[in-house]
Formats: C-alpha cells, structure tokens, sequence
C-alpha cells in the first residue's frame, strides 16, 4: 500500500453498521464480567458513588459532599450521570444501594469511546483498520478497568474521542471546498458539545489533548486555516452554555471554594507535586504501557518504524499529534496513576492496526528480527505478569490457592502465543480472534470469579456483612476507628463515623440500644481506655473479628466489631 493509497483510505473510510454492533456486543462480552459482582475496590469509585448517593437523597444537585466534607475535586458531571443511572435502575431494581447502578456511566462511556475510536480508525486508515483499533479499545487492560469503575475516566475518554474525531474530520477534509449552511456546522457543533461535556466531567483535561493536537499540526504543517472552520467563537458560546450554568451556580454556592479546591488544590498540586503517594519519575507510563495496553502493546512497538516512514501522510501525522504532546505533559506531571495516558490509547490503537494491516498486505515485509523479539517480549511479559498476579494474589492475600486463577495462567498464555504466532505470520483473522480471547478469558476470570472470592481484599465488603448478621437495630449507626476507608461509607451509610478508638467509645455510650463501633487494633487502646472505666468488668461485646490486607495502605488490617454489653 502507498501513501497516497492511505491517504485515499483515510478520506474514503467506512464503517459498516453490523461492525458498530459487534464492537457493541465484544464490549459488553469484556467489560460486563464482574461488573456487578466487585465491591467498590478503589477509593475514588466509593467516594463518586458515595457523593452521587447523597446527591440523590439530598435532592441538591448542585453541591459535592461525601458525608459531611466537600468535595470539589472534579466537576459536577459524572455525579449527575451516576445519580440517572442509579435512579432509572431503581425502577427495576428497587432501591437498594448497589456499587454496579454507579458504573453504568463508565460502561457506557467505555462502549461509546470504543465506537467513537473505531470510527476515527476508519477515518484515518480505513474501515478494516478502524475496526481493529475498536477491538484493540474494547480489549485492552486499562479500560477494560475504567469501564467497571464508577469514576470519570472512561467517560471523560468518551467526550475525547468523539472530539478528536471531529478534528480528523476536519484536518483530513481542508484541501476540500469547506461545507455551507447546516452542513458546516455539524462537525464544529460535534466538537464544541463533547469538550462542554468533557470539562463538565474533568474539567480541562478534554482540552489539553485538543488543543495541543492543534497546536502541533499548526506548527508541522505551518498553517492552520482550516482552524477556522471550527468556528471558535460560536464554539466558546457552545461550551459556556453546558458549563457555565452549574460553574455560576457552584461559584454561588461556595463562595468560590469550588476553584480553589478544583483548581487551586486538586489540579495545581498534581503539576507541582505527586498527590496522595502517587509522586513518580517521567518514564513510568512507557514502562506501564506494557501493562495498559495489552495484549497489543507489543504492536504498537511494531508500528514504531512503520509510523516513521510514514510521518509525512495527514492520518499518521495526526496520531501523532494526538499522542505526543499529551503523553510528554503526562510524563512531566508528577501525579501519575495508570489510566492517565487512556485519551491517547485510540490514537496508538489506530496506528498499530494500520501498521498491521499494511504488514499483512505486504506478508514479505517484516520487522526487523531484534525490533520484533523486544516487542514480543515485552508485550508477553507486561501481559503475563498481570496473568501471574491475578494467580498469586490469592494465596498472598488469603493463603489460599484458587485454582481458577492458577488454570488462567496455561490457557490465557497459550491464547497469547497464539496471537502473537498469527499476527506475526500475516494470519489476521485467527491472531486477532486469539488475543480477543485470551483478554476475554482473563478478564472472565478475574473479575467475575478470582477478585471476588478473595476475601481478605475486600475488608469493607466483611464488615459490611459482619455488620448485617449482628445489628441490633436496623438502623444501627457503626463509628469506625482507625479504617477510614469510602467504601465503608458507601457500604454501611452516610450516617457512619470515621473516628478515633476514644469517639467509638463514646458513640456506643451514648447509644446503648443500637450504636455498633468498628474498632482496628491500633485504636484498641484508646477504645478501651473510655469503655472499660464506663462498663466495668463486662466490658464491651465483641460481635466479630475482621482479617484482611488493605491494598491502599500495602498493610494487613485486623478489625472488631463491638456491641454495648446487655443489662
């Protein structure tokens, strides 16, 4: 395939509607296991599904609170889409506080930015090519997280990629006479609402791929007129009428702490910084990718030589705008966390399926012998450590051996050679169908059998069942001292106290028919020191004891449940 073969395919490129509706039913086959089944298993997702909670019975629908404390970190967008889904759920469910009516925004998010990627795919390299990068989306590790998370990510990726979609629209069509009536505002509009939404969701992130896509084509190129039809005023309108509304209301409300909070703390402490432990060297998301991106990270290493030569076509240099000036001011900030660089996985993802293709169509034409061992063995073993971990976390956790785990390892390994034999061989079908499954098995696996059973991780999940079996009242208000962790909030109440052993002890004093504390050993002390003198030598009541590792602290925890004793 020439350039001007790929140039045509990028301006050209289709797809058909029955492949839109597999990539709808892969993703529901790869992001649905475990959906309903995992407990909140990361503190962000308990404190968004624990705010949209209290938004709910609250009523107020413009102040963050998780219990008593703002929150005015993020925007108010994902809390209002995760408040819909858990109240359109009730009619069906009931009103039950269930953690998976929270994550039906990232599910969906999720499927319609494997879509939106699918259809930039096709429109840069062709319908064949944007199929694939939909695969590569719906499969890859990263969001197959994000899309069971009740966070802002995978819908944030969403608004992204429909976004860059309307720009490669644009970039691709601007040696083109420029469309007239309603017609040149239907991709302008396009973009204008998903970066409304997006700032809605996480503020300017959307913004920052965006405009430094622009940015970087501007300077390659040594124009940018065709900038122009973007309609830029009319499009600040657009985005001030989604945004504005709630950031007025907000700015009100709090008397302008929401900023200071959102930009001031949040957003500037991450680029000065490293927040909440997570401070790391530029690097660590190329050592990640390994992980993050697979089982196709090692194509995209694959795709290296092939987008060099390349550089010069509109599609590729596109990609290339989109990812490298995002992924350096990632690298720079020191707050990293793993799905930071998802806004540019499309971008690689629609890259390594045109380099694939074009391997394929050219079967003589391989990479180099050493490029290709380096790629296979990184990819094999970002992809098999995550497939060893899933197996021992079991046993380090619970000393246990699950053999579901443990029976993943040979099959998910076995899928992976598989894949990799037939891509590298120019058999397209069976290769790609290969790495499919060996994502599809892990991921069955893991979230829907080994992540649930192993108990010790979810330490809220026991106390929350500790707490049902042996509540004397139904009402019954737990103080806990020493865990703190939101997803004991979102599990046992809004009502629950994150204390000290000395405020437990007094919360069960003042209670005596109902009140319930949860006491870790290192407060036991200072627990005691008030129960003791006030119960005598009954002392309190221990209902049940609670053993587990808390994987955000890296420390194993030992928990008692209390009761006032009897008369």
């Amino acid at each position: 395939m020439g350039e001007q073969g790929e140039e045509e395919r990028g301006v050209t490129g289709r797809l058909p509607l029955y492949a839109y509706l597999l990539l709808i039913l892969l993703s529901a086959a790869l992001f649905l296991p475990g959906f309903s089944s995992l407990p909140p298993f990361d503190r962000d997702e308990a404190r968004f599904a624990q705010a949209s909670s209290q938004m709910l019975d609250s009523g107020n629908y413009v102040d963050i609170r998780f219990q008593e404390e703002t929150r005015y970190k993020k925007p108010v967008g994902i809390y209002w889409l995760q408040s819909a889904a858990t109240a359109a759920a009730a009619s069906v469910v009931g009103d039950a506080k269930m953690i998976w009516t929270y994550r039906i925004p990232s599910v969906l998010g999720a499927t319609i930015a494997v879509l939106a990627s699918a259809w930039v795919g096709a429109r840069l390299f062709g319908g064949l090519a944007g199929f694939l990068t939909g695969v590569m989306m719906a499969s890859c590790v990263v969001l197959g997280v994000e899309a069971r998370m009740a966070k802002t990510d995978a819908v944030l990726l969403a608004t992204v990629v429909v976004g860059q979609a309307a720009l490669a629209h644009l970039y691709l069509t601007r040696a083109q006479d420029a469309p007239s009536g309603r017609a040149a505002w239907r991709v302008p509009v396009l973009f204008w609402v998903s970066a409304g939404l997006g700032i809605l969701i996480k503020g300017p992130i959307v913004l920052l791929v965006s405009g430094s896509t622009l940015l970087v084509l501007a300077l390659w190129d040594r124009k940018a007129d065709w900038m122009a039809r973007l309609k830029p005023l009319a499009g600040l309108l657009i985005v001030l009428a989604i945004a504005a509304p709630w950031l007025i209301a907000i700015a009100i409300k709090t008397q302008g702490a929401f900023f200071a909070e959102s930009v001031g703390h949040d957003m500037l402490g991450k680029v000065a910084g490293g927040q909440e432990g997570k401070g790391l060297p530029p690097g660590y998301y190329l050592l990640s990718f390994w992980v993050t991106f697979a089982p196709w990270s090692f194509l995209a290493l694959l795709a290296v030589p092939w987008v060099w030569l390349r550089r010069r076509t509109d599609a590729v240099r596109f990609c290339i705008a989109w990812i490298v000036p995002s992924w350096l001011v990632f690298e720079a900030v020191p707050t990293k966390l793993l799905h930071y660089t998802l806004p540019v996985f499309p971008a690689i993802a629609a890259l390594a399926a045109a380099a694939l293709l074009d391997r394929v169509d050219r079967v003589a034409d391989h990479p180099r012998r050493h490029l290709t061992s380096g790629a296979v063995g990184l990819g094999a073993l970002g992809f098999g450590a995550l497939t060893l971990a899933v197996a021992v976390v079991p046993y380090l956790v619970d000393q246990r051996i699950d053999p579901v785990a443990l029976a993943l390892v040979p099959v998910v390994a076995g899928l992976f050679a598989l894949s990799v034999r037939g891509l590298l061989h120019a058999q397209l079908r069976s290769g790609v169908l290969a790495g499919v499954a060996a994502a599809g098995v892990l991921y069955a696996g893991c979230y829907s059998v080994v992540l649930p059973a192993i108990d010790g991780v979810w330490i809220s999940r026991q106390a929350a069942k500790a707490v049902a079996a042996t509540q004397p009242c139904p009402n019954s208000v737990v103080a806990s001292a020493g865990y703190s962790e939101p997803s004991l909030v979102f599990l046992l109440g809004t009502p629950t106290k994150l204390v000290h052993g000395g405020a437990a002890a007094e919360h069960l004093i003042a209670d005596p028919a109902c009140a319930l504390a949860l006491v870790e050993d290192r407060e036991e002390s200072a627990f005691r020191a008030v129960t003791d003198p006030a119960f005598g030598v009954r002392g309190p009541v221990r209902l049940a004891e609670i053993n587990g590792f808390n994987y955000n602290t890296g420390k194993r925890v030992h928990l008692s449940l209390y009761a006032r004793p009897g008369p």
